[in-house]
Order: structure tokens, then C-alpha cells, then sequence
């Protein structure tokens, strides 16, 4: 079936992600840490060891581009744990270049590195950090056998992590930018996570009864996710830091009955006052503070939902009145497969199938061409189909341009003295321009290009800037081809699996409300892993929608089931306020509207995905 022409005004979706980038104040503590990553490059050169540097600096540049907004806790495991990979990857490298030689290398090398995109890929596609974790080792191992360095392997991953080690202290240990500290480490993603909940209560509040009540629910689901996710993660301090730390958990714990208030009352579909987001502010505003809320403004008890609300009010004013400390907060849980098992999963075998494919072919037409600089095709394939970096076509154009971009701006700093003392600069600069250039993968190329090009000066390595360009073109073409080229079974298992994951999710939070009512904290941790699920589901199906007409259709029929889901999360959870505080069950009306959702989601189901 044809696909229908799209209006003038309009462009493809995978073409508009090409045009869409991050908006946001600039984050000068990361462009700051950006800059100071490049002191290891500095000392090495300085030490008249240049090569030394550049392992460091990698490791550095790596982290930098895994250093995203959030807490310091969270940060442990984003930057860390790819560090960690990315360091056993150039050992395993290193390892492969002396089993292997010198020469070329048309089956051994594609097979090994084949391989290892298949374990990689698979366990890339289970979460954020492992993929992080699984690029990270990938490339590592690439440049370990074909990076020409003196060092010996050992001393290169220990090099590599020392530099991703070194941001990763920065992150740790450099003071937040502004706001009231607590004690002499500051709260900083933590803090403004939590408050930025109550502000999406308060938003959803008054967003009830108008067309903008879905995207407020919406916001607040994600508000949630951001705060569970700041503080959850290793404890960073111990004694003059703890209480701080078990209030914040205290105060995002008391802002799910408010979250669940807030979504039946939008539920229910009638505008409420403007008054009625004040208490939700105010507290946004004494998170925010450090400080207690102060009296709160009580909504009329004049059905359930506004009675949860006002108990749910006056639960919250007990934690921020209360000495810090002296309750913690319950951290939620939510039930899931392992790592492994994700990875081993139709869709995780899917993904790593495709990057293997990619690995061995970018590999062996690396080998054939002989270029001194092989590593590139390789090593920029494994970027590329990194997955959460947008639709396939829309990162191949980003990485076109970016790459010939980079390369020219390169070219134009070659005409001043060639050196330690204008590619060290360089090499800072570009470390400082990281963190604002990973708002668009066009601008991050661009700057990376830059970034590897003076890396590789100071390795001792040639000028490259037109090979790189080359190289890179060569990578987007192998990509480009290999991730529409048709696999063994159905191809979408992304989409599926994720949706079968959030229906899973919803069924066990229903279950949940109507057999058990009276536990509130259990139920808190079901709704939050169904509302977390939904949107994981939304974001794989936004994706599969916005690529290329041949892979799109097969996420068609996908948005249905996740509207039918949403539906009913949103009247499980109505159901649950109503049960809270009913003694002669659930109402009629809700029951009649919960079996239409039911029946609403198993016709959604029943058309098959793709």
C-alpha cells in the first residue's frame, strides 16, 4: 500500500529529527568539568609523553559525552560503569592486535569483532547505561587493535580510566552552581528532581478538565521517573550528609499519594480552581529551600478525589515540618527481568544481530581498503547504531554533516603552528563545548571530529582530516544499509516487547487495587513501574514511527495499544482514590468504565503490531 503524500508544509519525521535539538540554559559546571578533563592530556604532555595522554584524553571525552544532567549519585553509575567497559575493551584490543599482526585481516577480525557486537549490541538495547556500556567497550576494543600507540595494553585501559576517572571526580566533588547547600556536600539533582514532582502536581492540577490534562499527566509521569532515578544509586557521603539525604527520599515518597490524588482528579475530567495548585507549589518551593512548607491551602472535601488530595496535603506538611531524618522514605521498587535476560530477550537478540552485522562489515571493508587508520570505519559504525541516539536515517545525516563539518573547521586550525601547545588547547576547548554539543548529534560529531583529529596529531599519527570524512561516509553508508536490510523473523520486537512489558505492568497494578487496596505502598511501586513502563513503550514507538516508511510499518497498530494502556492505568488509578475511601467497594460507574478500558485494551491487542 502506498504511503499517502505528506502535506507541503510538513517534513518526514525522520528529516524533522534531523532539525529538532535540546533547548536549556547552558550547563557551565559541565562545560567547566568539560574543560578541566583535559589536564591529564596536559601533564602527560608536559611529561614529554604525548601518547600517554591519549588514552586518557579518550577516556575523558567518552565520559564527558555519558556527563548529562541529574544527580551525583546517578552520575556513578552513567559515567562510571562505560569507563569500566571502555577500559577492558582497550585491554581486550590490545590483546586481539598481538593475536592478530600487523596485516590484513579479511576473516579473523571481522569474525572476533563480529562477535562481540553481537554480546554488545544485545545488552545495549536493555537500558541507557548499558548502552553506554556496550558502545563504550566496542569502540575501546576497536581502537585498542588499531590505534598505533607505544604503550602496552595494561597501561593504556589503565590510562583510559584514569581520564574517565578524573571527570568522574569532577563530577563528584565540584561545588553545585548556586542554590542553598546543606551541609558541606550540596544536594544537587536530587533536590531540584524532587521539587520539580510537586511542580508537575501542580500543573497536572490545573490542567484537569482541558484539553492539556494527558500532557500533564504525562509530565508528572516523567517527573517521577527523573526523582526515582536521582535518588536512587550508592550513597556519595555518610553522617553530616544522611539526614539530608533521607529527607529528600521522605519528601519524594510523600508526593506519590499527591501524584495519584492528581491523576484521578484530572481523570475525572472537571476543571478544578486555580487555588488548588498553591499547596503543591509552595511545596515545590520548600524543596527547593531546604526549609519547612509552612501552612497549606486545603481543597474543598467534596468527593474522593478531592478528599485524597487534601489527606494527601496534610501527610506531606507532617514530612516537611518534620526533623530531618527522622523518618526515611521508603525507596519504591519495581519488579523486573535481569540484564541477561532482557538481552537474551527476541528484541535484544534482534539489536545485537544488526550491530554484529555491522561490526564485521565495517570491519572487513576497513581491512581490504588497508588505510592506516582502519580503526575509523569501525569505530564510527559502532556509534552509529548506538540505540537511543534517534531514528537510524536522521543520525546518518546528523553524522554526515557533523563529520565534514569537524573535519573543515580541523582543516582551518591546520594552518597554525602544528603542536602540543595549539592541539592541547584545542583539545580543551573542545572538551568545554561537549556537554552543550550533545543537545544535537550533528553539533556532537562536529565537535568530536575536532576533538579525535588532535588526538590523533598527538599520537604521532598523520594528519587524517579527509580520510576521517572518507571514513565516516563509508560508516553511514554500512549502517544505513545494514539496519534496513530484512533479518531473520519479524523485525519490531523493540516496540512489542515493550509493550508487552507495560501491559504486564498495568495488569499487575490492577490486580493489585482491587485485591489488596489497603496497601499503599506496594501500590505505590506498581503504579510507578506501570506509568515508567508506558512511557518506555511511547518512546520506542515515537522512534520506530519516525524512521524510514520500510521499518516504520512495522510499529503500525503499536499507538493504539499504548493509548488503551494509558487509559487504563489512568482508571486503575481512579479506582484505587475511590476504594481509599469507600467502605461499600467500587462504585458502578467506575467498575463499568474499568471493563471498558479492559475490553478497549484486549481489542487494541487483538490487531496484530507491524
Amino acid at each position: 500500500m502506498p504511503t499517502p503524500p505528506l502535506p507541503a508544509n510538513r517534513l518526514p519525521p525522520w528529516l524533522a529529527h534531523v532539525l529538532r535539538a535540546q533547548r536549556g540554559p547552558v550547563p557551565w559546571n559541565a562545560v567547566l568539568r568539560g574543560a578541566l578533563a583535559a589536564l591529564p592530556l596536559l601533564v602527560a604532555v608536559l611529561a614529554e609523553r604525548p601518547t600517554a595522554g591519549v588514552p586518557a584524553a579518550l577516556g575523558a571525552m567518552l565520559a564527558g559525552i555519558n556527563d548529562r544532567p541529574g544527580s551525583r549519585r546517578t552520575s556513578v553509575a552513567r559515567l562510571g560503569l562505560p569507563a569500566l567497559a571502555g577500559s577492558a575493551g582497550l585491554l581486550c584490543g590490545s590483546v586481539i592486535a598481538k593475536t592478530v599482526g600487523d596485516g590484513r585481516s579479511l576473516l579473523v577480525l571481522p569474525l572476533v569483532f563480529g562477535l562481540l557486537g553481537l554480546g554488545a549490541g544485545a545488552i545495549s538495547s536493555t537500558g541507557p547505561v548499558a548502552s553506554a556500556c556496550g558502545t563504550q567497550v566496542l569502540v575501546a576494543v576497536v581502537i585498542g587493535a588499531g590505534m598505533p600507540l607505544p604503550e602496552p595494553g595494561p597501561l593504556r585501559a589503565l590510562l583510559f580510566l584514569a581520564g574517565a576517572g578524573w571527570l568522574l571526580l569532577l563530577r563528584l566533588v565540584l561545588p553545585s552552581p548556586g542554590g542553598r547547600r546543606s551541609g558541606p556536600y550540596a544536594l544537587d539533582g536530587e533536590r531540584e528532581a524532587v521539587a520539580a514532582v510537586y511542580e508537575a502536581v501542580a500543573g497536572l492540577l490545573l490542567a484537569a478538565g482541558g484539553p492539556r490534562a494527558r500532557a500533564g499527566r504525562a509530565a508528572l509521569s516523567a517527573a517521577l521517573d527523573q526523582a526515582q532515578d536521582a535518588l536512587s544509586g550508592p550513597r556519595l557521603r555518610r553522617c553530616a550528609g544522611s539526614a539530608a539525604e533521607r529527607r529528600g527520599h521522605a519528601q519524594y515518597a510523600a508526593a506519590l499519594p499527591l501524584a495519584e490524588a492528581a491523576t484521578a482528579l484530572a481523570w475525572a475530567g472537571v476543571a478544578l480552581p486555580v487555588r488548588i495548585s498553591e499547596g503543591p507549589r509552595r511545596l515545590a518551593a520548600a524543596v527547593r529551600a531546604g526549609r519547612p512548607c509552612g501552612p497549606l491551602p486545603a481543597p474543598a472535601r467534596t468527593d474522593a478525589g478531592l478528599r485524597a488530595l487534601d489527606d494527601a496535603l496534610l501527610r506531606t506538611a507532617a514530612v516537611f515540618d518534620r526533623p530531618a531524618g527522622v523518618t526515611p522514605g521508603r525507596r519504591p521498587g519495581r519488579p523486573d527481568t535481569s540484564v541477561l535476560g532482557r538481552a537474551w530477550s527476541a528484541a535484544g537478540l534482534e539489536y545485537g544481530l544488526r550491530v554484529a552485522v555491522c561490526c564485521a562489515t565495517s570491519t572487513a571493508l576497513a581491512q581490504w581498503l588497508h588505510h592506516e587508520h582502519w580503526y575509523w570505519l569501525p569505530a564510527t559504525t559502532v556509534f552509529l547504531v548506538k540505540p537511543d541516539l534517534g531514528p537510524l536515517a536522521s543520525r546518518v545525516v546528523c553524522r554526515a554533516v557533523g563529520t565534514v563539518a569537524g573535519a573543515a573547521v580541523f582543516g582551518l586550525l591546520s594552518v597554525l603552528p602544528s603542536g602540543p601547545a595549539t592541539l592541547v588547547p584545542t583539545v580543551t576547548l573542545c572538551g568545554a563545548l561537549l556537554p552543550v554539543a550533545t543537545r544535537h548529534f550533528a553539533l556532537q560529531t562536529a565537535v568530536v571530529t575536532v576533538l579525535v583529529l588532535s588526538l590523533v596529531l598527538l599520537s604521532g599519527e598523520p594528519p587524517a582530516s579527509w580520510s576521517r570524512v572518507v571514513e565516516s561516509l563509508l560508516a553511514c553508508g554500512t549502517v544505513l544499509l545494514t539496519g534496513h536490510l530484512p533479518m531473520p523473523g519479524r523485525r519490531g520486537h523493540g516496540v512489542r516487547a515493550s509493550l508487552d512489558t507495560a501491559v504486564g505492568a498495568a495488569h499487575r497494578y490492577l490486580g493489585h487495587v482491587l485485591d489488596a487496596p489497603q496497601d499503599k505502598a506496594l501500590r505505590g511501586a506498581l503504579r510507578r513501574d506501570a506509568y515508567r513502563s508506558l512511557a518506555k513503550a511511547r518512546t520506542a514507538i515515537d522512534l520506530s514511527a519516525a524512521e524510514l516508511p520500510s521499518v516504520s510499518r512495522h510499529s503500525a497498530g503499536s499507538e493504539g495499544v499504548a493509548g488503551a494502556l494509558e487509559q487504563l492505568i489512568d482508571t486503575a488509578t481512579a479506582c484505587a482514590v475511590q476504594l481509599d475511601h469507600r467502605t461499600a467497594g467500587l462504585p458502578a460507574a467506575h467498575a463499568e468504565v474499568l471493563a471498558a478500558r479492559l475490553s478497549e485494551l484486549d481489542r487494541a491487542r487483538a490487531v496484530p503490531v507491524g
